[in-house]
């Protein structure tokens, strides 16, 4: 690949440092989709050392998790419940024609990786997806309660369920979020914060 080449796909890619997320991680800054990328390669790094993970292959897994919201660098950011089909195959076309104007053999690894990504089928896609979900929750249960949307309260509980359910190690991460989820709900009703996990949340 020519420098040329490689700079101008960084640029595109590095607008994901500018482009923001609906979650508020401080009073005055929203998660970046960088910020989000980033967090879901490293819980799959952290994965890697789990045995029910041993013959999945992590370091594709942590590719996968790189590069999934590229497309956002073109559309930005829509919040799951907000985006439509029509926003999707939009941004899917938008990153497929970027994707094939790579030079070999980039082009052709990373539309292995999107077919891959879209099939759902193999253990490295879904332990993927399932980051995806997590990850958002995480942020979600680390932001102050203030800037949750009504529907989040039972959003957080829903939202990736169905992608952990075929992994055990997910599904208790799962479960030791939605615990943080609960008491986060529960001290602020009381008008009390929990932006930490809660001690003794895990399974």
């Amino acid at each position: 690949m020519r420098p040329e080449t490689m700079l101008a796909i960084l640029h595109q890619a590095g607008r994901l440092k500018e482009n923001t997320r609906h979650c508020w991680i401080d009073a005055d800054r929203k998660e970046s989709v960088a910020d989000h990328s980033w967090r879901i390669a490293l819980m799959a790094m952290l994965l890697s050392g789990e045995e029910e993970f041993r013959d999945v292959d992590m370091d594709r897994v942590i590719r996968m998790c790189l590069i999934h919201d590229l497309g956002e660098s073109f559309t930005g950011d829509i919040p799951a419940f907000e985006k439509t089909a029509g926003d999707t195959r939009r941004e899917d076309g938008l990153f497929d024609d970027w994707v094939a104007s790579f030079p070999e053999p980039q082009r052709s690894e990373w539309q292995a990786l999107l077919q891959e990504m879209e099939a759902l089928t193999t253990r490295e896609a879904r332990t993927y997806k399932a980051l995806d979900k997590l990850e958002a929750v995480l942020t979600h249960d680390e932001s102050d309660l203030a800037t949750w949307l009504p529907l989040e309260y039972d959003l957080q509980l829903t939202y990736g369920r169905e992608n952990v359910a075929f992994s055990p190690t997910l599904s208790k991460l799962k479960a030791a979020l939605d615990d943080w989820t609960r008491e986060k709900i529960r001290l602020g009703k009381a008008g009390e914060t929990l932006t930490d996990p809660p001690k003794g949340s895990s399974k």
